[in-house]
Parts: structure tokens; sequence; C-alpha cells
């Protein structure tokens, strides 16, 4: 699959919403890239990151763990009650994102001092 780069915008909560509503997934692919980067609630980007982290398809999973990391990066809080069981999760069951899925967890192990997967690393 060829890599293209694309400008992740920031949504308002409205369209967030409408974004969840629709459920297209070449939106909800980004989606969690968005809450993570932008959002101003740590909160509500983790959850909207673990709702896409349930979708049927991989790369809207494997990105949702990424704007999991991408909260642990920019507002250095996470609930690991939450977070830990579905990462782990998508890093046994999602093998053809594994890689993204390492990178995010690399990511959240150094921005919040946690210890998860080190036996992949």
């Amino acid at each position: 699959m060829e890599r293209i780069y694309k400008h992740i915008e920031e949504y308002s909560d409205q369209e967030i919403e409408e974004m969840l509503e629709r459920q297209e997934v070449e939106e909800l692919m980004y989606l969690s890239l968005s809450v993570g980067m932008y959002h101003h609630n740590w909160k509500f980007a983790q959850d909207i990151c673990l709702r896409l982290a349930q979708h049927e398809n991989p790369i809207v999973r494997s990105n949702a763990i990424m704007g999991i990391a991408h909260v642990a990066r920019t507002k250095r809080k996470l609930d690991k009650r939450l977070v830990k069981p579905i990462v782990l999760k998508e890093l046994r069951e999602n093998k053809e994102n594994k890689g993204t899925i390492l990178d995010a967890i690399s990511d959240i192990n150094l921005f919040l001092k946690w210890n998860l997967a080190k036996k992949h690393n």
C-alpha cells in the first residue's frame, strides 16, 4: 500500500459527532489522529479513540491506537485501566498494522512512563 501524506484537520465536537454517525471509513481513519492531536479534553479524545479501536476496519483501529499515543504526547494523561487492555489486544490481533501499533506503544511508554509490551521492543 502506498503511503500518502494528508494534513490532519482539527474538528469541532459537532463535526466529530457527525463523522461518528456517518461511519465513513475514510473519515474515521483520520478522526482519532485529529482528536488525539487537537482536542482540548484528554478524556473526550481518549474515549473517541477507544471507541474507534473497536471498529471492524484494521486501519481505523491502528490509527485509533496512534490517536491514543497523540493524547499521551499532547496531554500527558490517559486512563491506564481503559487504555492498556485495548492497546494490548490490538497489538495481538491487528497483525497487518503491528508496526504502527508498536510505534504508538513506544510513544505512550515514553510520555507517560508506562511499561506496555516491553517484550516486543
